[in-house]
Order: C-alpha cells, then structure tokens, then sequence
C-alpha cells in the first residue's frame, strides 16, 4: 500500500504545510527512502516543502526505565509522535500516514493550525469523521467513539471495539449479540491538530504511562495518542475542536480491503476528482 502514502503528502500540501516528517523504524530507513522517502523528497523540494524524519525505537523510554525483556514491538502512537521531539517545534498535524482521509479534512486542519500563538497551547482540534464513513466491508474495526458539546468540542472519545457495518448503519459485536451503534457519530481517525507545546506535556505523559502501569501487561500495553489525549481533556488541561468533515476515510484493516480501497482510488482519478498525478496541480 505504498502508494497510499502519495495522497496524504499531495493533500498536505495542497492545503498549505510546508513540513513532512516521517516517523518510521530506523532499521527500516534505507528501504523506506529508496521505495517512497527519495521519490516524495524529490517532488517536495521542488515546492519549497521540507522532508525530515524521526524514529520510533522500541529502547526509547524515559529516563529510569528499563526495556522489559520480551517486549518486541514500539510503545503505540503517543511513543511515536514523541520521536519528532527534535524536528517539531511548530503546530502540526498527526495522522497515519497509509491512510486515506481525504482533501478536506486536511484543508480544515491547516486553517485551525495557522491561528495558533503559545497563548493558545493548550487549544488543539481533531478531524471528526462519521463513523459509517469508516467501517470496513470485511469484519470488525476499533474506533474512538467521541462526544461534543454543543459548541464543537469534543468532551470524550471512547475506544470502542468490534464495530461491524450492519444494513441499518453499525453496531458492536460482543460474541454473536449486537447492539446498535449510531453511524453517524464522531469517530477519531488519529488525525489531529497539536501544538509544539504539546511535545513537552506528551513527555510527561509517557513517563506517567510507566509509573502507573499497575496490573496492566507490560509486554502488550501501548501509549495511545488518543487516550492520553482524552486523559487531558477529562482533567480539564486541553480542549479539542472537532472539525467535522463528510470524507470518506479508507484503510486497510483486513487484507480483503485492499482491493476495495485500489479500486476506489481508482475510482476517484477516473471521476476527475483526483489527477492521476497527484502533485500535477502543485506545480
């Protein structure tokens, strides 16, 4: 699915970033630059775009603590934004960069990002796709459920699990009962809009993720962006902007969904949405 990574980059672009870091393993750096870094670079330095990168490592971890034997894979999203530590330190935005969100949601990120000033630190926002416009065709997904208030904002996000697309819209399989979910609700897509003061408080977040680790599994437990950041909202630190876009978002959960998703972007070129080259319209 690396060509996925093209529309996320021309988007970005197009709605007026002009920085791209990459978070990536570093064991896997030479191979990433020679089948998609290099390529991208080349176009952005031709739009004046910067490239850098980070890497999240699984040894990475706060001072004192110790890599629990066993443990193979990084520390979840919240770990992976923190690498860009050292490359981040204007408002950015946050998403996986192997999905497909659409141009809006990108357009309504930048336009949120560009009126930051440090009085506003605290003041994030985060792209609020329908849920039914993320379901998969194929079985069961995990989505952050979110609730607003009446002004826009988000007040909780609930990890939800086992979200099925049902004729009615959605609903949650636990073993075979199902109970209905309303399709039209938020959900959180890991697209977010931060600030640079936020790598600070995200630090101190990942040394709490380890102090209060309590019962949990050491070898399995992640430090979810999402959760942290609902964390900070339940305590009153942050508040987050739900910018409501009606993209559909494309992923690939299970690998029957591939077809369905190279078949949709093919979709969107051939109906003119899309030029076949991405970057044709940013010359």
């Amino acid at each position: 699915m690396e060509g996925t990574i093209y529309f996320p980059t021309a988007f970005l672009i197009e709605a007026g970033f002009n920085k791209i870091v990459f978070i990536i393993r570093k064991d896997i750096k030479d191979a990433f630059k020679e089948a998609i870094g290099d390529r991208i670079e080349k176009i952005c330095n031709n739009l004046d775009v910067e490239i850098a990168y980070a890497y999240q490592e699984l040894s990475e971890l706060p001072e004192g603590v110790e890599l629990p034997t066993g443990r193979t894979k990084p520390w979840g999203t919240g770990q992976a934004v923190l690498a860009c530590k050292e490359v981040l330190h204007e408002p950015f935005a946050v998403i996986n960069a192997d999905d497909y969100y659409g141009k809006e949601a990108f357009v309504k990120l930048h336009d949120f990002l560009v009126d930051y000033t440090p009085e506003k630190a605290n003041q994030f926002c985060m792209a609020g796709f329908i849920l039914k416009n993320t379901l998969s065709e194929n079985g069961a997904v995990t989505r952050g459920i979110c609730e607003t208030n009446e002004e826009g904002y988000l007040t909780a996000v609930h990890e939800t699990s086992n979200i099925v697309k049902t004729p009615e819209g959605a609903a949650v399989d636990n073993d075979g009962q199902f109970t209905s979910i309303n399709a039209e609700s938020y959900a959180s897509m890991n697209m977010w809009g931060l600030t640079p003061e936020f790598m600070q408080t995200l630090e101190d977040g990942f040394k709490g993720f380890f102090a209060n680790m309590g019962d949990k599994d050491i070898l399995k437990a992640e430090y979810l962006l999402p959760i942290y950041i609902d964390e900070l909202l339940q305590a009153g630190k942050v508040s987050v902007k739900v910018l409501d876009t009606n993209d559909k978002w494309f992923g690939v959960t299970y690998k029957e969904d591939k077809d369905y998703v190279v078949k949709s972007f093919a979709k969107l070129i051939e109906d003119g949405v899309y030029q076949k080259n991405l970057f044709e319209d940013l010359k």
